[in-house]
């Protein structure tokens, strides 16, 4: 169980600290667990048979399939800061985990600052009074402080000079208190309500107003539709955040690597992995309640834009390009759904038209990542197919694209698609050059480094974006209403 072990000295108390939720704010069995479903999904299938041989065996068999970046862990600053200042004291600090011994001793190793290491390993899972156990026979029983944050670690701190807790909750402190001689408390903060919002991605929620798309370009504007918008609305939208936790869940090493992306939830350790392995269930179980009042064709395209974006978080998003038409297809799917909500005809312009300019912006946000790539000094993406020289290609490709956009636009206008529907077609010509110039714009933008990771959050955000969709808005509403003689 230990590694070239000391006894300390008597004028010496030695400091223990535990890893999972303490040391970390995150859970090394659950981190290998993301990380193997996002491997091989199908070796999950496993995991019962190993559990029936014991939770050593089920750790040491996870762990042994997939490799973990300790160095960008979110480690607790102040649990780290105690150690040091322990250190500093000349104590011997120690590493006691479930956590299998491998993550143990790299962890330790990238840390610098521990004597020795205790961990699960073959047969052996060091928690509770497994731990205990092993502690005391090393120590002493009243020996040695321990550093912990679950009611697990009471059995530990039952048998310690003193009990370092690492919680944002009082009753676990005053538990410690009716076992341990002495209680000191790190404080933890709760997730807020913010946080939680965070990691569903509200903002994102945006996006989703696509569905009501198919009601302006068809021009049914009834008060029953609207209300059919509004539930397809959150539907979508609990769908999409339940896909999104998944996604962050699944993507953890790789956004701990990102200069913006290491500050959602669950990369971060604000939200715990298990957290988020409940949440993504009962946000798809929500979002199918609501789509039971909805008509069927709708929740048949839910049902399948759900099942392409798993597909594209387990295996598609790293494959060059095919993930940036899957992006496209997905925003796509949300006017298919919402043509579907409101019984409608498909317009082949309109679907022509959001292919192309979602390519467009698909496109945006993988240039926008590789440069801030290039500008790291990375030559690859993390997770993705993409090397760093691939931006100008990127580029050619997306601003192509969303030139073909208009140009589809442009057809449309000279169709007969739009007789019955504009008093006076020629006038949505105007809306060419303005889309024009919003398209070039965000190119230009990114070229320069200056766009959010997201085009879309990016336009709702930015006034000159704002301003364009309002003119856009208004050329429609003119060629609908004015009758311009030619």
């Amino acid at each position: 169980m230990s590694e070239d072990l000391n006894t300390p000295n008597n004028t010496s108390t030695a400091l223990v600290v535990d890893l999972d939720g303490t040391l970390i704010k995150t859970d090394m069995l659950m981190e290998s667990l993301m990380a193997l479903l996002k491997q091989n999904f199908f070796a999950c299938f496993l995991i019962p048979f190993w559990l029936l041989k014991g939770k050593a065996y089920l750790k040491n068999q996870i762990a042994s399939r997939v490799e973990l970046d300790v160095t960008n862990l979110p480690y607790n600053a102040d649990v780290l800061a105690y150690i040091e200042k322990a250190k500093s004291q000349g104590r011997s600090c120690y590493l006691a985990t479930g956590s299998v011994k491998r993550f143990a001793d790299s962890i330790a190793e990238h840390l610098g600052i521990f004597d020795g290491v205790f961990a699960t390993e073959e047969g052996a899972n060091l928690t509770g009074s497994d731990k205990t156990v092993q502690l005391n026979k090393q120590f002493g029983k009243g020996q040695y402080d321990y550093i912990g944050n679950s009611t697990v670690d009471l059995r530990v701190w039952d048998s310690v000079k003193t009990a370092i807790v690492v919680t944002s909750s009082q009753s676990l402190v005053d538990s410690a208190s009716k076992v341990a001689p002495n209680v000191e408390h790190i404080p933890v903060a709760k997730p807020s309500l913010k946080t939680w919002l965070k990691a569903m991605r509200v903002h994102q929620w945006v996006k989703n107003v696509l569905i009501a798309v198919p009601i302006i370009t068809s021009h049914q504007f009834s008060s029953d539709y609207f209300l059919l918008v509004a539930l397809g609305f959150l539907a979508f939208s609990l769908a999409a955040s339940s896909v999104y936790v998944l996604n962050d869940l699944l993507d953890l090493e790789s956004d701990r690597q990102h200069p913006s992306k290491c500050k959602r939830p669950f990369a971060a350790g604000t939200l715990s992995v298990l957290q988020g392995c409940v949440m993504f269930p009962v946000l798809l179980l929500a979002s199918a309640a609501i789509s039971a009042f909805l008509p069927v064709p709708f929740l048949i395209a839910l049902a399948l834009y759900y099942f392409l974006t798993l597909i594209y978080s387990f295996k598609i998003k790293r494959v060059i390009m095919l993930d940036t038409i899957m992006l496209a297809a997905l925003y796509t799917m949300r006017i298919i759904a919402g043509t579907l909500l409101i019984a409608v005809d498909f317009s082949f312009w309109l679907l022509a038209f959001s292919m192309f300019i979602f390519l467009s912006l698909a496109l945006v946000k993988r240039y926008t990542e590789l440069v801030l790539m290039k500008k790291s000094g990375a030559l690859k993406t993390i997770g993705r197919g993409y090397h760093a020289d691939d931006d100008s290609m990127i580029a050619s490709l997306g601003a192509a694209s969303g030139y073909i956009a208009v140009m589809v636009f442009a057809l449309y206008v000279d169709s007969t698609a739009v007789t019955g529907l504009y008093v006076s077609p020629p006038i949505l010509w105007l809306a060419c050059p303005i889309l024009l110039y919003w398209i070039s714009r965000v190119w230009i933008l990114a070229h320069r480094g200056e766009m959010d990771d997201d085009p879309i959050v990016f336009a709702v955000k930015d006034p000159q974006s704002l301003v364009t969709g309002v003119c856009i808005l208004a050329v429609f509403v003119a060629a609908t209403v004015f009758h311009i003689p030619l």
